[in-house]
């Protein structure tokens, strides 16, 4: 049981802490409560959160009891976790609409009718100046400066405001209050869980013990996966884009997506790394991990008709199989005009894309009209119904 609870968590304080609690659990008869908070600061979940989110699944089929926190209080200070300065802060209206969202989408993966979901603005809201003061006289300023953002900043001579130095105080108040056992975050959430486990200790009672799961990198194979960097895989995305955006991946995360997102057991893991190591295409690996993870979040038969899609849209080489997503050539027209240069045109279809980046595209033979390939982005274009245009890997459309 231990070791299947240790598989990937990358950072566990203090050491034999987990083994501890389980046995106190045993021994008292009591389940454990295991903490995971977050604020609700966008309203889609995505394969990153469920790295954290399986370790949860875990401990709640054994019997524990998993609390979701929200920080419907602390969402409207803003957290830079990570960041060089302060994260916007939320409206109420704002943190009601993803909080909801979030709890909604928890689902996929934990049992919510197990679930406790707490919102520290019920108690944070409650306390009064004289409390507050009692609270972050517990810690010291040396004790904030050794989180990494705030020492980094402070080295660099950028601001610091003095609610961002209170947040942590406040997340770790969250922990003393619905007295946790264990809390649960990524390994960007360290600082502040340990700060949970100070504050429940300096005021007598059991110190938490802090797991913090690794970093799921995005679909650019640098930064954590987060919605801000538009790197994400959204545990609500449709199939077809769920799984063409795990096709997408770089090679070299593959191991890493076995690993964290995938629900294959050990000894299918250890298959589809031997086949990597053997040389064969990475492609045929990543069709199985996003047939996995398809399933995972749909069902077994929406991962087949993906596949299925997949290789009819990108791996065969006929553009009249394609399934192009139909455009109406009348609002184009109002838009352009009858003749339209292709960079501008492009730009029409694919608005999150920025000019510079549309003519990189065409200029590398990604944009193709009616099979054949476009390469001057100031060729003209003329817009008729049944034109037909790829552009990039996964843009078909056609104008009717």
């Amino acid at each position: 049981m231990l070791t299947d609870l240790e598989e990937n968590i990358e950072i566990a304080l203090p050491k034999g802490g987990l083994e501890s609690k389980l046995l106190q659990s045993q021994t008292r008869g009591r389940p454990l409560v295991i903490k995971l908070g977050f604020d609700p600061t966008a309203p889609d979940l995505h394969l990153g959160h469920a790295v954290v989110l399986k370790k949860l699944k875990q401990f709640q089929e054994l019997g524990h009891q998993v609390v979701v926190l929200v920080g419907s209080f602390t969402a409207r200070i803003g957290d830079p976790t990570g960041k060089n300065k302060a994260r916007k802060s939320l409206n109420q209206d704002e943190i009601s609409h993803n909080a909801a969202t979030y709890i909604a989408q928890l689902s996929k993966i934990i049992d919510m009718s197990k679930t406790t979901v707490a919102f520290n603005g019920d108690w944070l809201d409650k306390l009064d100046f004289t409390e507050i003061i009692q609270l972050v006289s517990k810690v010291t300023i040396a004790q904030l400066m050794q989180r990494h953002d705030f020492h980094r900043r402070f080295t660099d001579n950028q601001p610091i405001a003095m609610h961002e130095l209170i947040y942590p105080i406040l997340q770790g108040f969250d922990s003393v209050h619905i007295k946790s056992d264990i809390e649960m975050g990524g390994t960007d959430q360290l600082f502040n869980c340990t700060m949970g486990r100070q504050l429940q200790e300096s005021l007598g009672l059991d110190p938490q013990v802090v797991l913090c799961m690794p970093l799921l990198k995005g679909l650019d194979g640098q930064e954590k996966m987060s919605k801000s960097l538009h790197n994400t895989i959204g545990l609500l995305d449709e199939p077809n884009d769920m799984f063409g955006k795990t096709m997408s991946i770089p090679d070299h995360l593959i191991s890493e997506y076995i690993d964290l997102t995938t629900d294959f057991s050990p000894q299918e893991k250890v298959a589809l790394k031997y086949r990597m190591e053997r040389g064969e295409n990475p492609m045929e690996v990543k069709k199985c991990i996003a047939h996995n993870l398809v399933a995972q979040y749909h069902d077994q038969e929406a991962a087949s008709s993906a596949l299925e899609f997949f290789i009819q849209q990108f791996q065969q080489k006929n553009f009249d199989s394609k399934s192009f997503e139909e455009l109406s050539i009348k609002s184009i027209k109002e838009q352009l005009g009858t003749v339209a240069k292709l960079v501008d045109l492009c730009h029409y279809l694919k608005k999150d894309l920025s000019k510079s980046a549309i003519r990189r595209l065409i200029t590398a033979g990604a944009v193709h009209m009616d099979s054949a390939k476009c390469l001057d982005p100031e060729q003209l274009v003329k817009l008729d119904a049944g034109f037909r245009i790829k552009l990039g890997k996964r843009s078909f459309f056609k104008f009717v």
